[in-house]
């Protein structure tokens, strides 16, 4: 369902991770890990959810670790769309 309002696949699972677990903490070679994803399209990614304010990061040593701002105007908002956009997701994988 996010599929249809954040058209970038990579945009879209940074947000799922960081909007779902709001304490999550990681650098982009962790985060292309998870989501299985081109470390650079995520550093492209992280970077303009960085400037748009969703996301904060900061030096730990020589890694920039990225990070929820929960402070984010829509933050709350859009976490509650993507938990319920996963429900939902989950009720179709079970009925099927």
């Amino acid at each position: 369902m996010l599929d249809i309002f954040i058209t970038s696949r990579v945009r879209r699972k940074i947000i799922v991770i960081y909007a779902k677990y709001p304490d999550f903490k990681t650098h982009v070679r962790g985060l292309a890990k998870l989501i299985k994803e081109d470390a650079g399209n995520i550093q492209r990614e992280l970077k303009r959810l960085e400037k748009v304010g969703f996301l904060f990061s900061e030096k730990q040593g020589n890694t920039k670790v990225y990070f929820t701002n929960k402070q984010f105007p829509i933050f709350k908002e859009l976490q509650s769309i993507v938990l319920k956009s996963q429900k939902t997701t989950q009720k179709k994988t079970n009925s099927t």
